[in-house]
């Protein structure tokens, strides 16, 4: 919903994005010659069924489940149809390999799935109050509703959703100041009340996953949990936690040139080395606020957010990261410098600082607050630097493709 072109949400069908729809459903459009080319977000990368689609150009990281749901969007049979391709701008042949390879042949699972985890899903999210029983049965009562109004259920769900909203800016307010005073025990407090809003967030999505999937093969006979399942569903939709920020205008944005360059081609193995079979759901919500930061990659966004300021999540500034190292693992003299000489070797490098600058600068348009932060801060850029070594693998990384050339 966008408040300053109109209160109204927009969808596919609205006609201030494809006037020509006239109410008619997408996947009809496309059965006519005014529809050809359908720009995906998330929505349509599963469950849509058009047959008529037979090619598809990703430029966003797929894995798993979600690579093998969106690649086949386009394995639907039509008369006429004897081929589909994809142009893949951002995953490896072997990443889709290994996530196809699961459900080439016959998907076999490890154990068996508990259906208890509801139970215990929803006692930690009960536990957490953050809603009471008087604010799921309102939100419920106007679902089952055919006479509600969309108002009405906005304004049943407000209430939750603006309390857990607030929570999150004060605690981040909180996060941000004493992190300028450097008050660490004050930082940690506020930062452990931010995790703990995402984390209850991500078990929201566990419960409606686990139990959209369980309720179709275990009779639960308890409307209590149906009844969350309902009421997650559209609280989980209002909560963007961080997001908050001003859009960008590209209205006078001209596409003046493009080029296209063949990339690798690869044949894709099916039948050949061991079919991993899928593991069941289990533990589902059983993740915990960390006192103490453990995965690498919390590590890096620690590192990270001392180094850049700003209206910056951490969603940002790890993809930073990666955006810089990706462009330095492409320079075939760094990957050669590398295989030759060791970490601390590589690290004085000149030409790896030329790079980095270089790759910095490649970035500006995706990411200018923390481009121009490296490029004008000498101590800023050594930090990054030593991110990219330390904790994004750069030089090992490097190493392995210079060794392997």
């Amino acid at each position: 919903m966008d408040e300053e072109s109109g209160a109204d949400p927009f969808t596919e069908t609205s006609k201030e994005l494809n006037p020509g729809l006239k109410g008619r459903d997408i996947r009809e459009a496309f059965n006519t010659s005014a529809y050809q080319i359908l720009l995906v977000a998330n929505k349509f990368q599963t469950g849509f069924d058009q047959p008529l689609l037979c090619g598809m150009y990703v430029d966003k990281r797929l894995a798993g489940i979600q690579a093998v749901q969106t690649l086949s969007r386009l394995n639907r049979a039509y008369p006429g149809k004897n081929t589909t391709y994809v142009v893949d701008f951002a995953n490896n042949a072997e990443d889709v390999l290994t996530a196809f390879k699961t459900y080439y042949e016959t998907a076999e699972l490890a154990a068996t799935t508990d259906p208890n985890l509801v139970y215990d899903l929803r006692a930690k999210l009960d536990a957490a109050g953050h809603y009471d029983d008087h604010e799921i049965e309102r939100v419920v009562e106007l679902l089952l509703n055919p006479k509600a109004k969309q108002e009405q259920l906005a304004k049943a769900l407000e209430p939750v959703a603006d309390r857990i909203l607030k929570r999150y800016a004060a605690a981040r307010t909180d996060f941000e100041g004493a992190t300028l005073k450097k008050n660490g025990d004050a930082a940690e407090k506020a930062k452990q009340t931010m995790d703990a809003l995402l984390l209850f967030k991500g078990d929201m999505e566990a419960f409606i996953r686990l139990y959209t999937f369980l309720s179709q093969i275990f009779d639960y006979g308890n409307t209590a949990i149906e009844k969350r399942g309902m009421f997650y569903k559209h609280l989980v939709r209002l909560l963007d936690f961080g997001r908050e920020r001003s859009g960008v205008d590209l209205s006078k944005v001209v596409l003046t040139h493009y080029h296209l360059k063949a990339g690798d081609k690869a044949p894709l193995a099916w039948k050949e080395g061991p079919t991993i079979p899928l593991d069941p759901l289990s533990e589902a919500g059983s993740g915990q606020v960390q006192d103490k930061e453990k995965a690498l990659l919390s590590e890096i966004i620690e590192k990270v957010n001392d180094l850049f300021s700003g209206d910056l999540t951490d969603e940002d500034r790890i993809r930073f990261v990666h955006h810089v190292r990706d462009r330095l693992l492409e320079s075939t003299d760094l990957q050669s410098q590398a295989a030759n000489n060791s970490k601390a070797q590589f690290s004085a490098s000149p030409d790896l600082t030329v790079a980095l600058d270089h790759a910095v600068m490649g970035a500006l348009d995706s990411y200018s607050a923390m481009s121009a932060q490296a490029l004008n801060n000498p101590q800023t850029k050594q930090g990054l630097k030593k991110v990219l070594l330390d904790l994004a693998g750069l030089y090992e990384k490097l190493r392995e493709k210079g060794t392997a050339a």
